[in-house]
């Protein structure tokens, strides 16, 4: 701008009288000191402009070009660690937990020293053990006695806690579920075993065994599993001390529902023993189900009390006016 003042004004000076110069040169200056005040003012602006856009950009784009700072590694890992614990904490109580088997009694589906991993899921939705499963269960009444209590150190302790190994402060035993509630069980000579008067075919009895042991100290019976018990037996029939040899205590050699940990599900440990714990086929067979009617009747025996309760109640209500 400053230059094309500067133009017009010349242009106006040359058609003027010559007897004003002097006229003339002061507005000449005091255009050119105009336009040039305009000029630094203009250019004043300029760089005030790009100073503040500069300041407005700089702080902004320094944060966009720059990432933050990354944690150190050795910052991280105590938080990694205390998530991994909590996570494996969280599986062992809700989800999984790794038993040690301590002895020979479930020969030969288990060998003593292997691993297995008992869901502890299902019984929270509800679940009850069946036929022909292998659980783990707490010591329902002193089954353990005098058995040696193992002396862990602080590394077992540890991985016990968080469920990497079994707790040696918990008296937990693994057996098969032969009889739930409300079935008959029963022994005779050397067997088979019988469960609601069908005989069991059971591939996995250790080789050798046979499936009822003839002594006088609880191989020969016939039971009627209560509701909310079960009566469970090892695969090592001539070497395991359940159901059976435990008549004599509170539970008459059952074991309450309620002290089942889980159902043992996959052999984990060693490799080169890992597998699954199916249920054999011999307790799908037809009529297993068909239960005395005495056992029946017991089994039913809640319902209609509950049932015979209600209806007075409901036949009450419809009487009463209004209701």
């Amino acid at each position: 701008m400053g230059d094309v003042a500067v133009g017009a004004r010349s242009g106006h000076d040359g058609e003027e009288p010559r007897g004003h110069p002097v006229e003339a040169a002061p507005q000449a200056a005091d255009s050119a000191a105009s336009s040039g005040d305009e000029g630094l003012r203009a250019e004043d602006g300029t760089v005030t402009d790009e100073q503040s856009q500069s300041g407005d950009e700089g702080p902004s784009g320094s944060g966009a070009r720059q990432p933050g700072k990354q944690r150190s590694f050795w910052k991280e890992l105590p938080i990694l660690i205390g998530i991994a614990l909590v996570l494996a904490l969280l599986i062992k109580t809700f989800l999984v937990q790794a038993f040690s088997i301590p002895s020979d009694s479930m020969q030969n589906t288990l060998q003593e020293g292997d691993r297995v991993l008992v869901d502890k899921l299902t019984p929270w939705f509800g679940s009850e053990p069946e036929r022909g499963e292998v659980v783990v269960f707490h010591d329902p009444d002193n089954w353990l006695a005098g058995e040696p209590t193992p002396d862990p150190n602080a590394l077992q302790t540890l991985l016990s806690w968080i469920g990497l190994m079994p707790s040696a402060e918990e008296k937990d035993l693994i057996k098969r579920v032969i009889g739930v509630g409300g079935d008959t069980v029963e022994c005779n000579g050397t067997g088979p075993l019988r469960v609601n008067g069908k005989a069991l075919d059971e591939p996995y009895v250790y080789p050798g065994n046979t499936p009822c042991s003839q002594d006088d100290q609880g191989g020969q019976f016939k039971v009627t599993v209560p509701e909310g018990y079960l009566w469970v037996m090892g695969d090592h029939r001539q070497n395991s001390r359940d159901s059976r040899y435990n008549q004599g205590d509170a539970n008459k050699g059952m074991v309450p529902v309620g002290e089942v940990v889980g159902r043992a599900i996959v052999k984990a440990w060693p490799i080169n023993r890992w597998g699954t714990l199916p249920v054999s086929d011999t307790f799908d067979q037809p009529g297993l189900n068909d239960r005395p009617a005495v056992s029946a009747a017991l089994t039913a025996a809640p319902n209609a009390l509950a049932l015979a309760g209600v209806v007075p109640v409901a036949l009450w209500r419809r009487r009463r006016p209004g209701a």
